[in-house]
């Protein structure tokens, strides 16, 4: 029995989809590499139908985080397997549709440069499409690297490619630096060591938003497979490499992140940092030692690696990632752990408490630690009015803290709220950008002006973004980049940790200080995994039951509002209308919110519950806390048990 005839017969008896069917034909007749279909024979002699199901029921999609999908299949082939040599790689990319491979990539580096053609000639550019691209250290980055840049080339372009693996908001930087026409960065950001993604920028440094996102996607999809084989060979003889003067300029606007820079010589903070592996040590390292900040790496997880071997999951937002660090920090005696993802975009902490005990802070707490102390620094140096101003803004995801809206009134500055992905809050910079640019002229040079003037200019003219986050650990305290930046997250959170030191405080001290000043503020978070085919209908199946038939209470607390973005007209506080997207928005009787959304990036199911409690004085706090974090608790199970009942489990 052929091939083909094996796979039909396996789609008739039920064990493969339909559409893996269908995918593993167009696969087979696109005459791709020998490896490539050999390796499909293997697991089709296998049965592997599971396997071949998750690699092949559908085309990877762009999400919140543009395509992001294993390169390393759970049943290996035998070209699949690993080498000799650092890091262990395979020879290939584990093959199929719904994974981050050769002809899924430049499949999406083909439509992104289609796309990006077509808009440069309709607003009348001429001349070569202009592209930077950035890797991080995981499995096939450098290769995925230069086999997009020989495309890109090989389709009439130019491309600039690093010396070697660079964070993620160095590319941001770099796309506005070059003033280039799009960017990507091959990353999975902190995902498991297995994956690996393709992040697409467009020309103001930020990843893509509507419609840019839907024209690419449709530009991609357009992409015949029988057209790939022509990439398959990578050619570097056009691509051109970035070197040292990137680096510099790179770090010229990270370093602003830094708005007291005395603050070093003011106290001894010690500060141990972990770059797990990865391209955090490329900036943070240099950025907090220029700034005379007392830095210690990790030396076990200082070298680049793309098995992550130290830590169960490079992810800087779970306890064991910083255990190495932490236990550095308590040998050494230090006041404050630093920790960098894979790409450096994101950043988690512990910090010392009153009890002289390290102390993990949540990505809600940094954020909402950061966003009072930087307005109350703008203020402290005339750069925002002491009252505040509807025209200085701080911007953050609805599945952000509330405490940071609370924060940001108290401060007499606007607050907006976006859908979850930092593209969201670089587009609201890129109106305010835009905004000004047309009040000054064409003669106004937005990136050359010093950042002070700039703040006045927007101020005076449109809205000055004074800072702006996401729950899961991304902040940026600038528009110079425009995307979350760890780099410089370490920069400014320890220029807030040297501060309060000064004042002879703790961290978490501090934090009360937020608490008592604005009520107690607690989050929660609620995954639910359901991986591959089966496990995305079941995701599926949660956000189109949530629609169809909304919870009416949980427990003993009943509902008192359901918001749908997908359905419903929602407005930002500028009064722009927010994308329809599958989120919910659930408010309970007792005060206390919950927001529901599939994860863009991984395949899970996400519940963010948010909880508030006045608090009346000091002696009150350890109570309201206990009693806040019990009720979250409790809530927090009937959402789960609620959620995997629709989900059929």
């Amino acid at each position: 029995m052929t091939i083909s005839a094996r796979i039909q017969a396996a789609a008739k008896a039920g064990h493969l989809l339909p559409a893996t069917a269908a995918n593993l034909g167009a696969f087979l007749a696109a005459g791709l590499p020998g490896w490539a279909g050999e390796s499909i024979e293997e697991l089709v002699a296998l049965e592997a139908w599971n396997e071949l199901n998750d690699r092949f029921y559908r085309f990877l999609e762009f999400g919140t985080g543009g395509m992001r999908g294993r390169t390393i299949g759970v049943v290996q082939t035998k070209a699949e397997t690993g080498t000799a040599g650092a890091g262990g790689s395979p020879r290939h990319a584990a093959i199929g549709s719904n994974m981050l491979n050769d002809f899924t990539l430049v499949r999406a580096t083909v439509g992104l440069y289609r796309y990006t053609r077509k808009y440069l000639e309709s607003q009348g550019g001429r001349g070569k499409p202009k592209l930077v691209i950035a890797h991080d250290v995981r499995h096939f980055s450098r290769h995925f690297c230069e086999l997009a840049a020989s495309t890109w080339t090989q389709l009439g372009g130019q491309a600039y490619i690093f010396d070697g693996p660079r964070p993620t908001p160095q590319l941001s930087h770099a796309v506005r630096w070059l003033k280039a026409d799009a960017g990507v960065v091959i990353t999975a950001s902190h995902n498991p060591p297995h994956d690996n993604g393709f992040k697409a920028y467009f020309e103001d440094g930020a990843q893509v938003v509507p419609p840019h996102d839907r024209g690419i996607v449709a530009e991609v999809n357009a992409v015949p497979l029988e057209e790939l084989r022509g990439f398959m060979d990578t050619d570097l003889e056009e691509v051109a490499t970035l070197g040292p003067e990137a680096d510099e300029a790179y770090r010229a606007v990270a370093a602003k992140a830094l708005l007291d820079p005395t603050v070093f010589g003011r106290t001894d903070l010690k500060v141990v940092f972990t770059n797990l592996h990865a391209t955090g040590s490329v900036h943070s390292l240099p950025l907090l030692r220029a700034a005379g900040c007392d830095v210690r790496p990790v030396p076990g997880q200082l070298e680049f690696d793309p098995r992550f071997p130290t830590v169960k999951s490079p992810n800087p937002e779970n306890a064991e990632a910083l255990a190495l660090a932490i236990a550095q920090a308590e040998k050494q005696g230090c006041d404050l752990v630093l920790a960098t993802d894979p790409d450096a975009d994101r950043m988690g902490c512990a910090v010392r408490g009153p009890n002289g005990r390290m102390e993990l802070l949540t990505g809600n707490q940094i954020g909402a630690l950061l966003a009072e102390y930087r307005l109350g620094k703008y203020k402290e140096l005339g750069w925002v009015p002491a009252g505040g101003s509807d025209r200085v803004c701080i911007v953050k995801t609805f599945v952000t803290t509330q405490l940071q809206d609370a924060v940001g009134r108290g401060h007499g500055v606007k607050v907006i709220n976006t859908l979850t992905g930092f593209k969201w809050i670089a587009a609201k910079m890129r109106g305010y950008e835009e905004r000004l640019r047309a009040a000054l002229g064409p003669g106004f040079d937005y990136d050359a002006t010093p950042f002070e003037e700039r703040a006045r200019l927007l101020q005076q003219h449109s809205v000055f973004y004074a800072f702006g986050c996401e729950e899961s650990y991304g902040y940026l305290p600038n528009d110079y980049v425009r995307d979350k930046d760890g780099n410089s997250s370490c920069l400014m959170f320890a220029e807030l940790c040297a501060a309060v030191k000064s004042r002879g405080m703790t961290v978490p001290e501090y934090l009360d200080e937020i608490y008592l000043r604005y009520g107690f503020y607690l989050e929660g978070v609620i995954n639910i995994y359901y991986e591959g085919a089966s496990g995305s209908a079941k995701i599926k199946r949660i956000l189109e039951t949530y629609r169809a038939t909304p919870p009416q209470a949980f427990g003993d607390v009943r509902v008192t509002r359901f918001q749908d973005f997908g359905r419903e007209t929602i407005l930002d506080a500028d009064g722009e209308r927010i994308p329809s997207q599958d989120l919910y928005l659930v408010t309970l009787a007792n005060g206390y919110t919950f927001a529901a959304r599939g994860s863009g990036t991984e395949p899970k199911m996400k519940f963010y519950l948010f909880a508030q409690e006045k608090v009346a004085g000091a002696a009150e706090l350890p109570a309201v806390k206990a009693r806040v974090r019990a009720t979250l608790e409790n809530l927090s199970r009937h959402i789960e048990a609620d959620a995997r009942a629709r989900a059929g489990n």
